[in-house]
């Protein structure tokens, strides 16, 4: 007996029919032709098998064994294994669970129908079972990896964390709400799924086997089948009554009315709609299954029938009626309370609870004596913008068409015995410039990157270039800051895997007409020596040549998941990374700093995030969020290390708990790595979004929308961005590292106050907010602005280098609190309109609706207030630090006279005797210097 046959039982005739024939004397009727399935040769089941092995398992297989052996160099194998195991339980559990429910209920349906009325033989019905069995095997294996994706959901639920915070509604702990409530909803919505599947089978099985059917006027179910589907369904019923009640708690992420979460509507209609609901459906369960027992259908229709019709009401219909005719009309005395909980659970869910506001009322100008008293900040005033920077960095430093610098950032280092906030790049490989990418080149020789570039915020060379600290290949410094490992082997840019201690020297920097050749010699990156790591790269890579190269050694090793942010995310998929890795140099190395954040969105009656910036996309939806989390990277060798920053963070806990080999502890972290770390601009942006409106603590201000700020104005071109400066903040005794960002009232230009997050190790993480009077009037960046455009001589020369073809990029506006006033500095850049490296030309200040612009920032600040102000590093005084600080000035004054030296002996052997003379006359400078004041 095969497949045809029971194709062929299921179609025969059973029933007689009256017929116009002589009973089938003389005529025979043709043979009925059953369903046959093709024949199916066993070539093709080898062929599928191999294509499968090749282009799925073996791959699969070959990506798998290496992920594990990246994690075990990174020592995060414990991490690899527990998400492992964490997936295949899940998924384990629900193949289980899915399987015995279809197996049992469709072998079962089958079993009983042929039991009943013999539809089918033994040999059939075993055929049919197996077919049912495969069939529950493959559903469920289907249903199982929907659920196993849910391996974050389950492992946060077995390991909560109380938040210590109830919801105001049911009083229970918001942890419920994080970690234990998704999962729950989870279970209930995949089994209720799972039941509706196997209930739909069960009737299919029993339609087939004929114990129910369809007649005209009548609907045929036999005894065995009424109960079995019965049970299905009052199992089906008591899941979704199941669902109604845990909808009950989703009340609190209601997006419905003024506030998100539950208002007055969702506690006293929608609440109570719910709860009904749920019994009732507990209730129809119960009486469907009893009713099989005891028949009372009518009554149990009728009640049945009432109470869902009165929950479905009040759920559907009523909450309009009570909205429309008892809430609008009075709608804030309603929402009242409501309001005061979701203002409350915002702020905390944001850290916007620990803000510190400061009321204040700025002078109407700066003055020469504020801005003498504040020197240090005054010398730290950022000249440099990020994008003008930029391009000069990629025309003056890249040197080479394969080098690149994705980006410019800026930090604080003690340079010479002084704190100096500097701007600073990574020259990264490129190799989409490379003149010939040969598979050599790309994977063996040019392999990394090669040094920073570095200059001071505030100072301006020759031709309004910067005045480098750092530079050229290799790194030539007139600074102390140690540089001994500058290769970038690991950064931001898109990377390939490469190979190193092979038989081919490494190109490590262009040096003349040759280059200078290497060797990596640290242990990073995972063996690729024997013959078994190199056919599983090949087949992770699809490169053949890696198989085949006689480069390779027992030594050699491959560096692969290159690009940090996308190391960090490997390891630790649940958390949000900020959308860029700043560098910092510590140890003589450069160190990647990614900044990371624990999140939810499940934070009762806290409003999910949304703005208009799209490079915050990646926090869209979040609303609760915490950068509980900093990592940090070693550009050489591609190390990780990930340290836990709040301890009182509850999702972190629950993360710890989890993987308590991925944190580690602060105090872990370097005190030279601590003194860089800064306050996340991507965080920091959230949060002054969010404050906009949540600065807001009164309800019915908030509900009247009162007092909404923002920080870009509406039609601005140019969006306002946070700035880190190095600042005196008001009511502090000294200078310290910050970013800030202004506030404007909404559909206004003046400035209403600005918000500064601290970043040195002492104040670190903590929000300062400063209220200005909204009856006086505080300039704004657009009405600065609009000030430095009405000024007759800029105006004239702005245009005057528009009509000679060049383009006038104006750099940020900065708001900077000097004394018991504000500071408005703007540099200016001309460009060639067919070039690409822009020079400074101007600085613009402003003060008290006074603008003036100089070449320099101390020649615009003494046309502005008439006299000359210290815009330089002031000496230090001569204690014991001041002569530490002294004998550095003469070591740089010394690095500097070589410099020159060397540069001045170059234009000399090219010819170049104007250059050669100019720098001849600055080495004198220097010398002088270095000789001191004569006695």
């Amino acid at each position: 007996m095969d497949i045809n046959d029971i194709f062929r039982t299921m179609g025969r005739r059973r029933e007689w029919t009256q017929g116009d024939g002589d009973n089938g004397e003389g005529w025979e009727a043709p043979p009925r032709v059953p369903p046959t399935l093709p024949p199916v040769k066993r070539t093709w089941f080898a062929v599928a098998a191999i294509f499968v092995l090749f282009s799925v398992a073996l791959p699969w297989l070959a990506s798998f064994l290496t992920e594990l052996c990246w994690f075990e160099s990174q020592g995060f194998e414990s991490v690899f294994w527990r998400r492992f195991f964490a997936w295949w339980e899940l998924f384990a559990a629900a193949a289980a669970v899915a399987f015995a429910i279809f197996a049992l209920n469709w072998t079962a349906a089958l079993r009983s129908a042929s039991a009943q009325d013999g539809e089918f033989s033994g040999a059939q019905l075993r055929r049919l079972r197996r077919v049912a069995l495969g069939a529950a095997f493959a559903f469920a294996l289907v249903n199982a990896f929907s659920a196993a994706g849910m391996w974050p959901e389950f492992l946060k639920f077995a390991h909560p964390t109380p938040f210590g915070e109830k919801d105001p509604l049911f009083g229970i702990d918001a942890g419920f709400y994080v970690f234990t409530l998704p999962f729950l909803s989870f279970i209930q919505e995949w089994l209720r799924g799972v039941l509706l599947f196997a209930l739909v089978g069960t009737a299919a099985a029993y339609f087939a086997a004929r114990a129910a059917s369809f007649a005209p006027g009548r609907f045929f179910v036999a005894p065995r089948a009424r109960l079995h589907l019965t049970a299905l369904a009052s199992a089906a019923l008591a899941l979704w009554g199941a669902g109604c009640w845990l909808a009950r708690y989703e009340l609190l992420f209601s997006p419905t009315g003024v506030v998100f979460g539950a208002g007055y509507t969702d506690e006293h209609v929608i609440l109570p709609a719910l709860t009904v609901l749920a019994f009732a459906l507990f209730a129809a369960a119960a009486l469907l299954f009893v009713n099989f027992f005891k028949p009372a259908w009518k009554f149990s229709a009728i009640l049945i029938g009432a109470l869902l019709v009165a929950g479905f009401a009040s759920r559907t219909l009523l909450p309009g009626v009570v909205q429309q005719y008892v809430v609008k009309p009075n709608e804030y005395e309603r929402e009242k309370k409501y309001l005061d909980f979701h203002l409350d659970f915002t702020r905390r869910g944001f850290g916007l609870n620990r803000v510190t506001s400061v009321s204040f009322t700025p002078e109407a100008e700066v003055t020469a004596a504020e801005l003498a008293a504040e020197n240090e900040t005054v010398q730290d005033i950022r000249m440099w913008d990020y994008s003008p920077l930029l391009r000069t960095y990629k025309q003056l430093q890249a040197i080479r068409t394969y080098y690149n610098f994705h980006d410019v950032f800026i930090d604080r280092y003690s340079v010479n015995g002084r704190g100096r906030q500097v701007m600073l790049g990574v020259r990264e490989l490129d190799l989409s410039k490379l003149q010939n990418p040969t598979w050599v080149n790309t994977h063996l020789e040019f392999t990394h990157g090669f040094g920073v570039v570095m200059n001071p915020v505030n100072e301006i060379a020759e031709g309004g270039m910067p005045l480098f600290f750092m530079k050229d290949i290799p790194v030539r410094s007139s600074v102390d800051i140690p540089l001994s490992r500058p290769e970038v082997y690991y950064g931001t840019g898109r990377y390939s895997y490469v190979l190193v201690k092979t038989g081919v020297k490494e190109f490590d920097y262009p040096m003349g007409d040759s280059n200078v050749r290497t060797t990596y010699d640290e242990n990073g990156g995972v063996p690729i020596g024997s013959l078994w790591k190199r056919i599983l790269f090949a087949l992770r890579f699809h490169d053949s040549e890696i198989l085949f190269t006689g480069a390779l050694n027992k030594e050699s090793r491959i560096l692969y998941n290159r690009n940090i942010r996308e190391a960090f995310a490997k390891v630790a998929p649940f958390l949000i990374y900020d959308a860029e890795s700043y560098p910092v140099l510590a140890g003589g190395r450069i160190k990647w700093v990614q900044e990371a954040f624990t999140w939810t969105e499940r934070y009762p009656y806290s409003k999910p995030f949304a703005a208009n910036d799209a490079t915050l996309s990646h926090f869209f939806g979040v609303n609760y969020l915490r950068n509980s989390v900093k990592g940090v990277a070693d550009a050489y060798t591609g190390q990780l290390e990930f340290f836990a920053f709040d301890e009182s963070d509850p999702i972190l806990c629950t993360w710890k708990k989890i993987f308590p080999a991925l944190f580690r502890d602060k105090s872990g972290i370097s005190d030279e790595m601590r003194a860089h770390l800064r306050y996340p601009e991507d965080f920091f942006e959230v949060q002054t979004e969010v404050y906009t409106t949540y600065h807001m603590t009164d309800t019915n201000t908030y509900y009247n929308r009162e007092d909404v700020w923002e920080v870009t104005p509406v039609g601005r071109e140019k969006r306002i961005e946070p700035n880190y400066v190095t600042m005196k903040l008001w009511g502090q005794k000294s200078p310290e590292f910050a970013i800030i960002v202004p506030y404007m009232p909404l559909g206004r230009d003046n400035l209403i106050g600005w918000m500064a997050g601290r970043c040195d190790p002492e104040n670190y993480g903590e929000l300062l907010v400063y209220h200005f009077p909204k009856q006086k009037l505080i300039y704004g960046p657009g009405q600065v602005e609009a000030l430095i455009d009405q000024n007759p001589e800029i105006s004239a020369q702005l245009s005057l280098w528009s009509q000679r073809g060049s383009d006038v990029i104006r750099g940020d506006l900065l708001v900077i609190p000097i004394g018991r006033s504000l500071l408005y500095v703007q540099p200016l850049y001309l460009k060639a309109e067919k070039g690409e490296l822009p020079e400074l030309k101007r600085v613009i200040v402003s003060t008290g609706g006074r603008v003036a612009w100089g070449e320099n920032f101390g020649a615009a600040l003494e046309k502005l207030m008439g006299r000359k102000v210290a815009t330089s590093v002031a000496p230090r005084a001569n204690t014991a630090e001041g002569g530490a600080a002294e004998a550095l000035d003469i070591k740089s004054l010394a690095r500097e006279a070589a410099l020159l030296y060397d540069e001045a002996i170059s234009a000399q052997k090219n010819g170049e005797w104007a250059a050669y003379g100019e720098k001849i006359k600055k080495l004198g400078e220097v010398l002088s210097k270095l000789k001191g004041p004569e006695e």
